[in-house]
């Protein structure tokens, strides 16, 4: 009992004479002003709000619509710094011109590092038989030069329409890229970029698409100008009235049509269609690989080098080439397969011959109802055909016959046949 009473007095000084082991409660010292918690509205919009026009962008910065404009007299907005990145946000530029004036968007001077974005620019200008008039402007988006076209340069996502000259005209010579966009209704040239992809343009009066590399395009003019107009053109659709359809240095995969003028034309194309009433289904210079075409007074494909083509030619020739190989060519009264030598061709003519070949023919089946079969100078395995008239005429036939028994085969020299 004793002991009991002696520990819990030692307990009892231990508590008031031992210094606390409880963690301490910090400074009772007040704190000082309160910070600011909210952002600033530069920090939440950092932009600059486009509310009217005529308006002039001359820092470099982002700058946004806010509502739609309308101007009566002038340009919408001109862009006269580097880096500006304009964003339409939707809205839509509007002129009441009348006659048309201005630009809606001009690039002033010789920049760089630029974007317009997201919007519509609008005018009241109308086709008229190929006459452009009406209130709007005369551009939609251009530039005024100086020394040099404007440079990194990219337009996305911008329809135009109603203007009584160029759509969107950025130039073609330097880092310059027009992508989704479409015009429609421009009295001189639809789009023009270094660059242009996934955009359309119809019913212009000059050129559709220019640029150097288009691609997934689809353009067309109703003047003198060319549906698309490139250095290489990919995945593409190109029509005019008297231009070419699609003109390019290479074509690839491309469909043209034309008039007056030729539907592809190239320096080399694959796997591309083309078709004229007056030129050339497919024109090309050098190669032309996987091609069809049709014309009513041209030729289908016209080429240096023809593989694996096809072609009609109403009045024209099927296939006309200097060298043409695995072709097939159609014709009513001009021939079916033209060329200076043809290997493992077939042609057929209902006035002309099947297959003419300055040189040699060798592999080839020609037809025809009122010409010749075949119709060259050395005839190698070649087959004819042609009722009650000339299947086969050569100076040299070698393994050749007549197909079905129909027609004759006329040559100086026969080899390996009966």
């Amino acid at each position: 009992m004793k002991l009991q009473i002696h520990l819990a007095a030692f307990g009892l000084l231990s508590t008031v004479l031992l210094p606390s082991l409880a963690p301490g409660q910090g400074s009772l010292t007040p704190p000082g002003a309160p910070a600011p918690t909210m952002k600033t509205l530069q920090q939440v919009e950092p932009r600059t709000p486009i509310s009217s026009a005529p308006f002039t962008i001359t820092e470099p910065g982002s700058y946004y619509l806010t509502t739609n404009l309308t101007v009566s007299n002038a340009n919408g907005i001109t862009i006269a710094t580097n880096g500006v990145t304009l964003d339409l946000n939707g809205y839509t530029i509007r002129s009441t011109a009348n006659p048309a004036s201005g630009t809606a968007i001009l690039i002033y001077g010789d920049l760089r590092n630029l974007a317009i974005l997201n919007g519509n620019i609008e005018g009241g200008v109308t086709n008229n038989a190929g006459t452009y008039n009406g209130p709007g402007f005369d551009y939609g988006i251009g530039y005024y030069y100086l020394s040099t076209a404007p440079r990194a340069v990219r337009v996305s996502g911008v329809n135009v329409s109603g203007c009584r000259y160029d759509g969107i005209d950025v130039g073609n010579s330097d880092s310059t890229v027009v992508e989704n966009c479409a015009v429609r209704t421009i009295g001189g040239k639809g789009i023009v970029a270094t660059v242009v992809k996934n955009c359309t343009a119809l019913e212009c009066g000059d050129t559709a698409i220019e640029g150097w590399t288009v691609s997934d395009c689809w353009g067309r003019s109703i003047g003198s100008g060319h549906g698309v107009y490139a250095k290489t053109a990919l995945n593409c659709y190109g029509r005019s009235r008297s231009g070419n359809g699609v003109y390019a240095d290479n074509a690839q995969n491309c469909y043209g049509e034309s008039d007056y003028g030729n539907g592809v034309y190239a320096i080399t194309a694959q796997n591309c269609r083309g078709s004229s009433n007056n030129g050339d289904g497919v024109r090309v210079t050098a190669t032309a690989q996987n091609c069809r075409g049709y014309s009513i007074s041209g030729n289908g494909v016209y080429a240096k080098t023809a593989l694996n083509c096809s072609g009609y030619g109403f009045s024209g020739n099927g296939v006309y080439a200097y060298s043409a190989q695995n072709c097939y060519g159609e014709s009513g009264s001009g021939y079916g397969i033209y060329a200076d030598s043809a290997q493992n061709c077939y042609g057929e003519s209902d006035y002309g011959n099947g297959i003419f070949a300055d040189r040699t023919a060798i592999g080839c089946y020609g037809r025809s109802l009122n010409g010749v079969g075949v119709n060259t100078k050395n005839a190698v395995f070649c087959v004819g055909t042609r009722t009650n008239g000339t299947a086969i005429l050569t100076v040299m036939a070698n393994g050749c016959y007549v197909a079905s028994g129909e027609g004759t085969i006329i040559a100086t020299y026969k080899y390996n046949m009966p």
